[in-house]
Formats: C-alpha cells, sequence, structure tokens
C-alpha cells in the first residue's frame, strides 16, 4: 500500500524538521517553508493531507488557505493549520476559510498524529468501535 503523502507549510525550520521526522515513517512527507513554494509544489503534486502555520512571512497560512480552496483540485484536500494563537476568532476564521482541524502551538505530536488520521479516514478511524 502506498504511503499518504502530506504536505507541511512552516516558515520555522525546526518544527517542520520535527513533523517531518515524526511523520515520515508513516507517510510520505513534503516540508517547504513558504506559501507560496508550497502553491507551486502544488501546481504538479496533490498532497492527500496539508499542514499549514497561519503565521509566516510573505503569504500567511490565511492567504495559503484561500488560494487553496480556489484552486478546483485541492477544493477537498483537508487542511490543519497550526498556530501560536489560542483565540477563538483565529479557529472560526481558519474554519470558515476551509480547514478541517486547528492546532495550538506549542503541540503535542501525538495528538497531531491523531487528528491527521482522522481527516484521511473520516468516520471509519477509530481504535476500538
Amino acid at each position: 500500500m502506498m504511503k499518504k503523502k502530506l504536505l507541511i507549510v512552516d516558515d520555522e525550520v525546526n518544527i517542520g524538521l520535527l513533523l517531518e521526522n515524526f511523520l515520515s515513517e508513516q507517510y510520505e512527507v513534503v516540508y517547504l517553508n513558504n506559501g507560496q513554494d508550497a502553491l507551486d509544489w502544488l501546481e504538479t503534486t496533490m498532497p492527500d493531507l496539508v499542514i499549514c502555520d497561519i503565521e509566516m512571512p510573505a503569504m500567511d497560512g490565511y492567504q495559503f488557505l484561500a488560494s487553496l480552496r480556489q484552486r478546483g483540485y485541492t477544493t477537498h484536500t483537508p487542511v490543519v493549520m497550526l498556530s501560536g494563537k489560542a483565540e477563538s476568532k483565529e479557529r472560526i476564521r481558519c474554519y470558515q476559510l476551509g480547514a478541517q482541524d486547528y492546532v495550538t502551538k506549542p503541540f503535542n505530536p501525538e495528538e497531531l498524529l491523531e487528528i491527521i488520521k482522522k481527516n484521511l479516514f473520516p468516520i471509519h478511524y477509530s481504535i476500538v468501535w
């Protein structure tokens, strides 16, 4: 069975590398450190899920998410947003732009892994029914 492909977009290299290390055993992981590079990469490749930071220079996560949703072929790609802010308004904005989930930094990688599974295998994912 082919590994599911995850795209990570975060300007903080240490977070990108941490996630790449943590997730690459189960998934094929591509890490890019800015939104424009990620949009360029998405011209030729289709990930199964995107993890994106909100606070990035040049193009923030909101702009990236809006662009992602405007392209026909990534309209339904699940997106998990990462943010240093826990405020409800930030979450609401992400959900309004089409994000599936919102995780506050610092986060537990184990929890993020469960959120990824939940989004890749909705409803069918559960250890015990």
